[in-house]
């Protein structure tokens, strides 16, 4: 049986010292693998992943462009969407072709970009659905308080733990709706710790969240590798990502086109081109009067629409 405690700090650093900076690269204990996903709409191959291998323990950043089909990944290996082909395997059992809720029992949970609250539910309601195995969610047992009453209590003080944890027991009994978007990440994660995973995925925790909750966030997602939880994210935010990343996979227009530790993306062709395209080592040019021409004018334009299409996602630049 696999070993899921915590991996100690010093030998995180050395831990991935033999992997190869290549997509695909083999992990020395891998919790995720990935083979031969891939899912398309119409003509759009939005997921074209070869071999991914997520290290247990690690803190996995997935970057990428808009569009590039890092949330779409996500949906396919929680269930959410069905690829075209392909097989994934937690700890060497087959997750695929698996509802949602299945593979939450497996021990994969996830958060989402836009958060998925129960806006009309307590705060503290929200908390205690996610507790796995409910007596009292079966038709005869709950015909029998005193089968599921006792786990019921259990569940409850549980859920007042997270919220204190996650800073959110002055909301208990506040509707979730009337959360602020940070909070209701904050209550998405809580919700989800609930079901003791393995693996924990988060689409975007940092997106629209103020700068003090932003650190908050990040405490709370380091805290999930110290009790030795895998965790894979999709963060835009590069000083996010050095801060907390063990690992970094970068994915292109549905492919994994790199893999690498975080201080090492710079330096990367792939990635580079990935953002900024082929005129990223081109010389910049200007007119007399400053204003970019050529393909500086190209670049510049490129960079203002992937500005304002994250402003368009998240109301707000990250």
């Amino acid at each position: 049986m696999a070993d899921d405690s915590p991996v100690p700090a010093a030998d995180r650093a050395t831990l991935f010292a033999a992997t190869p900076a290549e997509p695909g690269s083999p992990k020395p204990d891998p919790i995720l693998v990935v083979d031969g996903v891939s899912r398309s709409f119409g003509g759009l191959k939005a997921v074209d992943v070869d071999h991914l291998e997520v290290q247990r323990g690690a803190i996995t950043g997935l970057i990428g462009p808009n569009g590039a089909g890092k949330t779409t990944l996500f949906n396919l290996l929680t269930g959410f969407d069905r690829p075209d082909t392909g097989s994934w395997k937690i700890d060497g059992e087959n997750l695929g072709r698996m509802h949602p809720h299945q593979v939450a029992r497996r021990g994969v949970v996830r958060t989402f970009q836009l958060t998925k609250a129960l806006a009309r539910m307590s705060v503290l309601d929200n908390v205690r659905l996610g507790a796995q195995h409910q007596v009292g969610e079966r038709i005869l047992s709950s015909l029998l308080p005193m089968v599921w009453r006792g786990q019921e209590a259990q569940i409850t003080e549980r859920a007042h733990e997270m919220l204190h944890r996650f800073k959110l027991e002055t909301k208990a009994e506040d509707m979730a709706g009337s959360l602020s978007g940070g909070q209701r990440k904050l209550l998405e994660m809580a919700r989800a710790l609930m079901s003791d995973p393995k693996v924990v995925m988060l689409d975007e925790p940092m997106a629209g969240v103020n700068p003090v909750l932003t650190q908050s966030l990040l405490a709370h997602v380091k805290s999930l590798r110290e009790e030795g939880m895998t965790v894979i994210f999709v963060e835009h935010d590069m000083d996010v990502i050095r801060d907390i990343s063990d690992w970094v996979v970068v994915m292109a227009q549905g492919s994994i086109i790199a893999e690498s530790p975080p201080d090492a993306l710079a330096d990367n062709p792939a990635v580079v081109d990935a953002y900024l395209g082929s005129h990223h080592d081109q010389a910049l040019e200007f007119d007399e009067h400053g204003n970019p021409v050529g393909a500086t004018a190209e670049l510049a334009q490129h960079i203002e629409q992937a500005v304002m299409a994250e402003v368009d996602n998240d109301g707000e630049k990250r």
